[in-house]
């Protein structure tokens, strides 16, 4: 069963990067620039082994419980791997000092409370010992503004870009979004690609467009993205 679920995951790892270099030659861009993020929530960490197996090292998770079990599974199974786990679902405040433990990056950050938490737990965690480094986020973007879907909407953004970017254990990577479904990809992903260039001006470090999905990854590609997120069409449907 494991060697049909590889050549499973080959085959479709295979496809997405034809896409995602397509997209790129479409829209004068070199492929090597877009990264991808396979996201494995609810998916097993013997899949996550298989990923590395393929050469993915990054991967990404929504909730802090399942993605601390899943790192320390893929550690035991795949002890010399190199593995970048990313928290890119709505995080709760009260999991930051969890979380800091194993996750090298939080994708999703969307208000001033969290940054506060998120720099306080990482301070704890590098003084403890339990990592060496500053935490990397990235600002989220609702460009239609819905509270009910995460992310800041687009005029908090640069003030919450650059409370990150003074907090002294976190590091500003950059700013994601997802498309509403009631906005064209290519109108939500120009407005975050104009904001993003906004963001770097102002924080040149902040390199990171975190755009676009199985579904609108080419839309987002063509809009600057240099991080795709995929789920669905890397790993099949649940």
């Amino acid at each position: 069963m494991t060697d049909d679920r590889r050549a499973e995951l080959e085959e479709a790892l295979a496809a997405v990067r034809e896409r995602v270099a397509d997209a790129a030659r479409a829209a004068g861009r070199d492929p090597a620039e877009v990264g991808l993020l396979a996201v494995t929530k609810t998916w097993p960490a013997e899949d996550v082994a298989l990923l590395t197996d393929l050469g993915l090292a990054a991967f990404g998770e929504n909730k802090e419980q399942e993605g601390a079990a899943k790192a320390a599974e893929l550690a035991a199974l795949r002890p010399g791997a190199t593995a970048r786990w990313h928290v890119v679902g709505r995080l709760q405040r009260n999991k930051a000092r969890s979380l800091v433990r194993w996750a090298h990056a939080v994708d999703s950050v969307d208000s001033a409370r969290l940054v506060d938490a998120l720099e306080a737990a990482a301070a704890k965690a590098i003084d403890a010992g339990e990592r060496s480094d500053p935490l990397e986020v990235l600002v989220q973007v609702s460009v239609d503004a819905d509270p009910g879907r995460g992310g800041a909407p687009v005029d908090e953004v640069p003030g919450l870009a650059d409370r990150v970017a003074s907090a002294g254990h976190l590091r500003l990577g950059g700013v994601m979004t997802v498309a509403p479904q009631d906005v064209a990809p290519e109108e939500a992903f120009a407005t975050v690609w104009e904001l993003a260039g906004r963001v770097r001006a102002a924080h040149p470090g902040a390199t990171t467009l975190s755009a676009g999905m199985s579904g609108d990854l080419e839309a987002a590609v063509s809009y600057g993205s240099t991080c795709v997120r995929v789920g669905t069409a890397l790993l099949g449907r649940r």
